[in-house]
């Protein structure tokens, strides 16, 4: 679309142009500059195409680039290496003074942390996505975990994120205290029944849980539902019950720090409305927020 309006631009230009040349060799008046929809031409011809800088959760990162490359090829928007990490670690990049267009984190707590750093534009917040939060054993495995409280009988270590930065540890925890094996309900504000904890191993990001436990360093680990269509060697074995922990919720603003704030909302936008990007999302687990 872009290359056809550059090029009716330009034939539009060389008439004007070429009449101009006559008519100053007729008259000797001087050619006039293009007016209306040629002047519109010539301006579109010269708009330089905006790429965006989008930071997003660490498990986003096989669904996004898809939904990116569909967004790319529908409108010419481009988009720089986008940043996949642990939700905290994203805010404390811009915190530093990252530039950045789209924040999609993994919690709503996060987005919340950024949204009093005023690190984000809160009128253009949005509620993206839903995942779930399960239980996963290596593929294959005979483990058996049929309950929350069953990973206290575990022979072996459990993965589980750090609740510090990574989301999916401060719901593993959240549903571990539902269970009696945490002591705060918040996830991040208590401590592990002696039961599990020595146990747990800490992970710095959900994709790290899940490589623990696909190479067998750990016996479990807790991840998203969605995560089993990311990682390879891992299978989920149990689904924690929805009211064991706080709803998983992706949301997704745009950055004050944006030099592209209409094109990084219309890219949200995009990603909730159009049809075939909820496909891909569909296709790795996550579920657009009702």
């Amino acid at each position: 679309m872009f290359d056809m309006v550059s090029r009716r631009g330009f034939v539009s230009l060389s008439a004007v142009a070429a009449a101009g040349l006559g008519l100053a060799g007729c008259s000797g008046n001087k050619t006039s500059e293009p007016t209306g929809s040629d002047a519109g031409s010539a301006k579109a011809s010269s708009k330089k195409a905006v790429e965006l800088q989008v930071f997003a959760a660490n498990s986003l990162e096989k669904a996004l680039p898809e939904v990116q490359e569909l967004y790319t090829e529908q409108t010419g928007t481009t988009f720089a290496d986008t940043q996949f990490k642990a939700s905290g670690d994203l805010v404390e990049q811009m915190r530093a003074g990252a530039t950045v267009d789209v924040l999609i984190t993994a919690s709503k707590g996060t987005m919340d942390d950024a949204e009093t750093a005023e690190l984000v534009d809160t009128d253009t917040r949005e509620d993206m996505f839903v995942n779930d939060l399960v239980i996963i054993r290596a593929e294959g495995s005979d483990t058996k975990i049929e309950a929350i409280a069953d990973v206290a009988n575990l022979d072996g270590k459990i993965a589980i994120g750090d609740a510090k930065t990574v989301p999916a540890g401060k719901y593993a925890n959240q549903a571990l205290a539902s269970v009696g094996l945490y002591t705060g309900t918040e996830g991040d504000d208590g401590e592990y029944a002696p039961e599990i904890a020595d146990k747990v191993a800490l992970a710095d990001k959900v994709g790290t849980a899940a490589a623990y436990v696909s190479t067998g360093d750990c016996v479990a680990g807790f991840v998203y539902s969605s995560d089993i269509f990311r990682y390879d060697g891992i299978e989920e074995a149990f689904v924690c019950p929805e009211d064991s922990h706080k709803s998983i919720v992706y949301p997704g603003a745009v950055a004050e720090s944006s030099e592209h704030a209409d094109e990084a909302k219309a890219f949200i936008d995009f990603c909730l409305s159009n049809k075939k990007a909820q496909k891909i999302w569909a296709k790795y687990g996550f579920e657009l927020s009702a």
